[in-house]
């Protein structure tokens, strides 16, 4: 079995569609079905199903695109261990992180890395972990950090820090001026939230309806959580956001936590890699490194 042949099926798997693979692969549309065949007489099993313009994998595809798969990343981490050997501290590191790990880790982690060696290479992909997690699983990336939110058995995780999320709001803003505050005191307030689905959200309305009380009114939703600070500090509005945001000098806005009892989600900040994969002395330095950043700023 030709392992080029794997290669065009996984191709062929991620895009469900053989014509949009010969675009990907730069090869005929024959040549990729007679690939696809090869397997399926090497396998005595058929592979792909034809559903209008486009292909579904059988259960045997399934099965098969699995094992490709996790061949393909063995025979990639075997070139790679090859390649350190004896290198020391070099290569390339592709990595995953969400935007606030991204904001207050990895520079400082990144500069002590790149000083220390020169020749390492650091690929990054900012972005929530619900897009990053694929990409580690198939291998786009070695490591992801962000926080702990699956459990799957090919994944290990390793604590950086907890990370709690707070009340936030402009240091002008009127609620400062109240002794103690309760989860009633914020109804009434206006917010900038991100939307439904994300945990952060799902975690505050679910905290309000427990206490029995209107979900909070949210006037600004927004994705780009960059932007929260500035966008906390110009509408005055309330917002729920890492507690890394309030570090004097962070963010450049002038925020306080509005410290509310049983207003705060404390969650984890993982750095999670493939049970199986390899890592690199470069990646197991940055791990060491983005452990200790967290340390500094959460602890």
């Amino acid at each position: 079995m030709d392992l080029r042949d794997l290669h065009y099926f996984e191709v062929i798997a991620e895009l469900e569609h053989i014509g949009r693979a010969t675009e990907r692969l730069h090869r005929s549309q024959p040549a990729l079905t007679g690939s696809v065949r090869r397997l399926e007489d090497a396998y005595s099993a058929k592979l792909i199903e034809r559903t209008g313009r486009g292909i579904r994998l059988t259960t045997a595809g399934k099965t098969l695109l699995k094992w490709a798969q996790r061949a393909r990343l063995d025979l990639d981490n075997a070139h790679r261990e090859i390649r350190d050997l004896g290198q020391g501290v070099t290569g390339e590191v592709k990595l995953g992180i969400v935007p606030t790990a991204a904001q207050f880790l990895l520079p400082p982690a990144a500069r002590t890395l790149l000083k220390e060696s020169p020749r390492v290479k650091l690929k990054t992909i900012v972005a929530l972990g619900d897009v990053l997690r694929p990409k580690l699983a198939n291998g786009e990336i070695d490591l992801l950090v962000g926080t702990e939110s699956f459990d799957e058995e090919n994944v290990v995780s390793q604590l950086l820090a907890e990370d709690p999320i707070v009340v936030a709001a402009a240091a002008s803003h009127p609620l400062f001026e109240r002794p103690k505050l309760t989860l009633k005191d914020l109804v009434g307030h206006s917010w900038v939230l991100q939307p439904p689905g994300a945990p952060v959200r799902d975690w505050l309305d679910q905290t309000f309806e427990r206490q029995r009380l209107p979900r909070p009114d949210v006037q600004v939703e927004s994705t780009m959580l960059l932007m929260l600070p500035a966008l906390i500090e110009e509408t005055g509005l309330l917002s729920f956001i890492s507690r890394l945001h309030l570090q004097e000098g962070s963010t450049g806005a002038q925020l306080r936590e509005v410290k509310v009892r049983g207003a705060t989600m404390r969650r984890r900040m993982v750095v999670s890699s493939r049970k199986d994969g390899y890592l690199s002395p470069a990646a197991e330095r940055l791990i060491s490194l983005l452990a200790k950043q967290a340390r500094r700023h959460l602890d």
